[in-house]
């Protein structure tokens, strides 16, 4: 935690500070251009449902696709594996996200009926498979950048519009059928969509599949730890 936050300004403030700050320019910026969310009547707390559960993903498959790279002076001590810094990654990240979440819900909503009425089991199913999807995207990755120099270049350009692609900014439902049919093949809208029912009783998604979500995440986690068990670069770096 400290070698993360401890060189940027505010420590680890900075990690709540940062989706906070995203949360309220959005709200800003959609509250000037429509009168009321697609849900509930909170742009903040509309924003915060959709981002959170995306970050648990996108900020866990960055962090652990890094453990490796970082971490290499540890792996002279014959008891410290690859995979050992892997998963510290994780529980960091995972707890730095809860935490995070926690802060931006209490602070982004003026209505509190919404968090009385929090499903908070809803919530936790949710981000759970968002964090384990992000470890075995970032498990997955930690191979491929080392094998394929190219790749990570090539996935930080298909990864950037991810955001606009998982339903943070809009709830499918509203979208037309053949854009609506799209989005539903992601499974990162099925979890914002999971995590957005627990946030609002009124709101029923129709397109819903947490199965799908939980199928797509077993088979990224099998995927990513098969390739950083076969990879040769990493066992040539194994010191």
């Amino acid at each position: 935690m400290q070698a993360r936050f401890g060189s940027k300004p505010g420590g680890y403030i900075w990690a709540i500070v940062d989706p906070l700050a995203h949360v309220t320019i959005m709200t800003t910026i959609f509250s000037a251009l429509a009168r009321v969310p697609a849900i509930g009547s909170d742009f903040a707390l509309f924003f915060a449902s959709g981002y959170l559960p995306f970050i648990f993903y996108q900020g866990m498959s960055t962090f652990v696709a890094g453990a490796v790279r970082s971490n290499k002076n540890l792996f002279s001590y014959p008891i410290v594996s690859p995979f050992d810094a892997a998963v510290a990654r994780y529980i960091l990240q995972l707890i730095t996200s809860v935490l995070v979440t926690i802060v931006v819900m209490l602070l982004s909503t003026s209505e509190s009926t919404h968090l009385n009425q929090l499903n908070l089991g809803l919530a936790v199913e949710a981000v759970t498979v968002a964090s384990l999807m992000g470890f075995g995207m970032g498990m997955a990755n930690i191979s491929l950048f080392a094998d394929y120099p190219l790749y990570e270049k090539v996935f930080s350009l298909i990864n950037r519009p991810l955001y606009l692609l998982s339903g943070v900014l809009l709830v499918p439902e509203s979208m037309p059928g053949p854009i609506y049919d799209m989005l539903m093949w992601n499974p990162l809208v099925h979890i914002v969509m999971w995590f957005r029912e627990a946030i609002y009783p009124e709101y029923t998604p129709t397109g819903l599949d947490k199965l799908y979500a939980i199928e797509c995440t077993s088979v990224l986690l099998m995927i990513g730890l098969c390739l950083f068990t076969a990879s040769k670069t990493l066992r040539e770096d194994r010191i």
